[in-house]
């Protein structure tokens, strides 16, 4: 079989996990003034990318990848619990455990989970999406790194789509702005893959109050 089928499989914004319901606190970004344009849309996509997702989300999804591939249940089951304690605001956890609670419930139905994966799947307690996402790439047998590369893939397009509904842009000038990101984008998983895991953290104060100002705001199109 190709294997690029089950990485599209992975990465297609149709997986029901219901990706495109969240804007990650870009919606009130939008709101607030902070993303008017494709300037400033360009400026706060870099800056998720590299100073928020690159140091801490990124490396500890592929940490997970990793886990899951090597069948270290141990492993894979602290991790889930570290990214379970660091959503910075309710949405974000909110966010993580619904994707994971969709995915788990597809792949409980799904034949390609083996037995031991399916039992650590089911001893976890609300599992995020973060370790759903890395059982999905193991039982499709993608390598960790196209996991992570699906997962950043799927991150972008969901902003883009928000940006879509949200800012007079349409689907033209999206690719142009995808064009410019997908550098930043390689960047991103680069320096995820060679971060030590003593630096993982980020401190992206911006989206925990966009993301907390979003929970109140009055009239929105996501659910974060």
């Amino acid at each position: 079989m190709n294997p690029a089928w089950q990485l599209l499989r992975l990465a297609s914004p149709q997986l029901p996990i219901g990706g495109y319901s969240y804007s990650q606190g870009l919606e009130m970004a939008v709101e607030q003034g902070l993303v008017a344009n494709a300037d400033s849309a360009q400026r706060w996509i870099s800056d998720q990318l590299l100073l928020n997702l690159a140091r801490f989300e990124a490396p500890l999804l592929l940490a997970h990848c990793q886990a899951a591939a090597l069948e270290d249940w141990v492993q894979l089951r602290s991790l889930a619990a570290q990214q379970r304690a660091s959503r910075e605001t309710r949405e974000l956890q909110q966010e993580s455990r619904q994707m994971g609670y969709s995915l788990q419930q597809l792949l409980q139905g799904l034949p390609e989970l083996d037995n031991d994966a399916r039992s650590c799947l089911t001893s976890l307690n609300e599992p995020g999406l973060a370790v759903t996402w890395a059982l999905a790439a193991s039982a499709w047998q993608i390598s960790p790194q196209d996991a992570l590369a699906a997962w950043l893939w799927g991150w972008l397009e969901n902003q883009l789509a928000v940006l879509m509904k949200t800012l007079p842009l349409g689907q033209q000038a999206a690719q142009r702005l995808t064009s410019h990101l997908l550098p930043v984008l390689q960047s991103a998983q680069q320096q995820a893959s060679t971060i030590d895991p003593q630096h993982w953290g980020s401190a992206a104060f911006g989206l925990a109050l966009t993301s907390m100002a979003h929970e109140r705001q009055y009239s929105r199109l996501f659910r974060s």
